[in-house]
């Protein structure tokens, strides 16, 4: 999947897009990937003596490569994908910048417009984070539903 195509699938845009590319998909699950570059805003001021990818920004990573995973299973048409509740968040390993991450989603559950979905993140080998969240499609404004 291209940049363009997970500009179309997500409303996320940079600098806080953050998924660089689609590994692989099926009906279920979603691989992606993104590197940190040492030049990214939040390294500034977060532990700039010892730079480390913000946990919540792992977090986001999760929830928008599920995002994308729902894109293109279910009619999203004028919606966009909200998180709904997190939970069960494990961070296991600290993200440095130039390190990629994989971010591995699967759909667990479908319930009546309610996602259920569990993620785990890693570079390499080591997991980063290991994270569950909810999330349903909430209708756009009038006046953005053309996204």
């Amino acid at each position: 999947m291209s940049r363009e195509e997970i500009l179309a699938a997500i409303p996320h845009r940079p600098p806080f897009l953050l998924i660089d590319r689609v590994v692989e998909r099926s009906a279920n699950r979603i691989r992606c990937s993104k590197t940190f570059d040492e030049g990214d805003y939040f390294f500034a001021g977060h532990y700039p003596e010892f730079p480390i990818v913000p946990g919540v920004l792992l977090c986001e990573a999760a929830m928008q490569a599920g995002a994308v995973l729902l894109a293109g299973e279910v009619d999203a048409e004028g919606k966009i994908p909200v998180a709904t509740r997190i939970g069960d968040v494990r961070f296991k390993r600290m993200v440095r910048p130039g390190e990629t991450i994989e971010i591995d989603v699967e759909l667990t559950e479908r319930m009546a417009g309610a996602f259920f979905l569990k993620a785990k993140v890693a570079v390499g080998a080591a997991v980063a984070a290991r994270l569950e969240f909810a999330c349903t499609l909430a209708p756009l404004p009038a006046e953005n539903s053309d996204r």
